[in-house]
């Protein structure tokens, strides 16, 4: 089939807008998750967690400690006016989303480590910790993470 330089310049800019139509939508899945540990179970939680998310590009608490095999539900609460996300990782990993995040700021998500919160909304995130060590998290927002928007778990061994 032989376009005409008109389609094919249509043909590229539909093609353009639908690509970042999705990026900067909601997405689940898509990401090579290296993520320490693995969807929680709700049934399993043995701890929740609140979290604060606040326009100061801080997460309340930034540090928190659990024993490997916890299942924590993360009760995260944005209480600014800006949105915020909550997305657990390895450092390696949030900084390569940041940047993606970069590219599509309006992206949001709905996964298993990830959660995305307009201002006055609440979410969880349930994560079950499967090996000693640090899982950090952090706001991927353009801005955010730069400005310090990031917090770690420490997993102790037991």
């Amino acid at each position: 089939m032989k376009f005409s330089k008109s389609s094919s310049f249509l043909l590229a800019a539909m093609t353009l807008a639908a690509s970042t139509a999705f990026a900067s939508g909601k997405h689940a899945g898509g990401h090579d998750n290296s993520t320490p540990g693995e969807p929680g179970i709700a049934a399993n939680v043995t701890r929740t967690i609140q979290v604060d998310a606040a326009d100061n590009m801080r997460f309340t608490p930034s540090d928190v400690t659990v024993k490997k095999g916890e299942t924590i539900r993360f009760v995260i609460k944005n209480s600014g006016k800006l949105p915020h996300e909550f997305s657990l990782g390895t450092e390696q990993e949030l900084k390569e989303h940041y940047e993606e995040m970069k590219k599509f700021p309006g992206m949001e998500h709905e996964e298993a480590n990830k959660i995305s919160l307009k201002p006055g909304q609440q979410g969880e995130v349930i994560w079950r910790f499967t090996k000693a060590g640090v899982v950090h998290f952090a706001c991927l927002h353009v801005g955010h993470y730069e400005a310090g928007m990031k917090g770690q778990v420490k997993v102790s061994a037991r």
